[in-house]
């Protein structure tokens, strides 16, 4: 089977994925190991002063005494198995080499790497930490998570700068346009707008790099002329389909069920929406960054809201996927954006789009404006640093035969092109 481009294998009869869901981490733990012990091994070599924005998270952990523990307690409970490699290397060891460790990256762009691509290096780092009951309570913390905010805004800086461009190469192995990257993304000069002729095929950063368009044509429009069709918002992967969804429900357990009041953040329009249908999906590290309208509409209103950006499900505990398998759960609590159109077919209405931020992906761009109407196609926004998932909202007047396209939604599947049909209003 394929998993997003990448082929799986079967051990003792269970399928191994060598990627967790979207490639953003490696599913095997030695090649996460391995990158860590090689972000320790340059960070303890070359040591340097803590830029300002993680000295001043330093100042606010040994200031704030709520999270002056939690960043003490999470890696002494982390449990020791989980503390060293199979070679007896240390793994992060406590909060000041956290920092140390976040210090080193801030001036990194993600290099391409067959045997695991880290698209979240800060998450690399907290693997473990994230899992223990202190982290829990630390990464729900707002004033921690305005912290890590003021970190990614200040990255998202370097990532926008020409000096991000170092990883944009033909190194075969590391850079983005060697063998190995291309191999994974065959058809890149025909599907993407890039110019190969140029150095780093004319992108500008690594973000103009992530956020790069399709070619005119390259993902048609399914059924432009009718208003019954919905169209594929992303170019992702079908995570979950549920019907007749609460207004509130115990979205921490094992199940993660959808619980409308906390994903939409208490928005008047959320009470259109309880009983109706919510359909999930995430992206893929390698994919399509931008949001297209699944529906011809008028904006209604758009903005965005503040929230997690580590935070997992403690019901996943040490499992070194947690983050990856907390896709129900982050939605009710991540960094999100909200987009309510009111569909220009009667027999949908208001209808919702929810683009939520995982770890560093967490930048949610919005493009459309309010009264504005948009064509089904047409461009909502755009995630910075990658992607990560989805939500649509109907309401529950509306009724839907969803198209998978062969496939049952779940953590094993691929992705749906881009504006395909993805569900027919009944």
């Amino acid at each position: 089977m394929e998993t997003n481009g990448f082929a799986e294998t079967t051990q003792n009869n269970h399928i191994v994925t060598p990627f967790r869901v979207g490639s953003w981490l490696p599913s095997d733990q030695k090649i996460l190991q391995n990158w860590m012990n090689n972000l320790i091994e340059e960070t303890d070599i070359k040591r340097r002063d803590l830029l300002p924005v993680i000295a001043e998270f330093k100042a606010f952990i040994e200031n704030d005494p709520e999270a002056f523990m939690y960043f003490n307690l999470m890696f002494s409970q982390v449990p020791k198995k989980y503390r060293k490699d199979p070679s007896g290397h240390k793994q992060v060891r406590d909060y000041h080499h956290m920092l140390q460790l976040f210090n080193t990256i801030m001036t990194h762009a993600p290099e391409f790497n067959t045997s695991g691509v880290v698209g979240f290096p800060i998450n690399a780092i907290l693997d473990w930490s994230m899992g223990t009951e202190a982290g829990y309570a630390a990464f729900l913390n707002e004033k921690v998570n305005n912290q890590f905010k003021r970190i990614l805004n200040e990255w998202a800086i370097f990532l926008k700068s020409a000096d991000s461009c170092a990883v944009l190469n033909k190194d075969p192995k590391r850079g983005w346009f060697g063998k190995d990257a291309m191999d994974a993304m065959p058809n890149f000069d025909t599907e993407f707008v890039c110019q190969p002729e140029l150095e780093h095929h004319g992108y500008t950063s690594w973000d103009n790099f992530f956020t790069r368009e399709f070619r005119p044509g390259q993902r048609p429009l399914a059924s432009p002329a009718d208003d019954n069709v919905i169209t594929n918002a992303c170019e992702s992967a079908p995570y979950r389909i549920a019907e007749n969804v609460k207004a509130r429900d115990k979205f921490w357990i094992k199940a993660q069920p959808y619980s409308v009041e906390h994903m939409m953040a208490g928005d008047p329009f959320l009470e259109k929406f309880i009983g109706g249908t919510i359909y999930q999906a995430f992206l893929s590290a390698l994919s399509y960054h931008r949001w297209h309208s699944p529906v011809s509409g008028t904006i209604v209103k758009a903005y965005t809201v503040d929230g997690t950006y580590y935070a997992e499900a403690i019901s996943e505990g040490y499992d070194d996927a947690g983050p990856n398998d907390s896709q129900g759960y982050i939605t009710e609590l991540a960094t999100r954006a909200l987009i309510f159109i009111e569909s220009d077919n009667p027999k949908i209405g208001l209808m919702c789009f929810m683009p939520v931020g995982m770890a560093e992906v967490s930048s949610c761009e919005i493009t459309v404006y309010e009264g504005q109407h948009v064509k089904k196609g047409e461009q909502l926004g755009m995630f910075h640093f990658g992607g990560s998932t989805h939500c649509l909202f109907f309401g529950p007047q509306v009724k839907l035969a969803f198209d998978m396209h062969g496939q049952k939604p779940g953590l094993n599947s691929s992705n749906i092109p881009l504006k395909s049909k993805i569900a027919t209003v009944l």
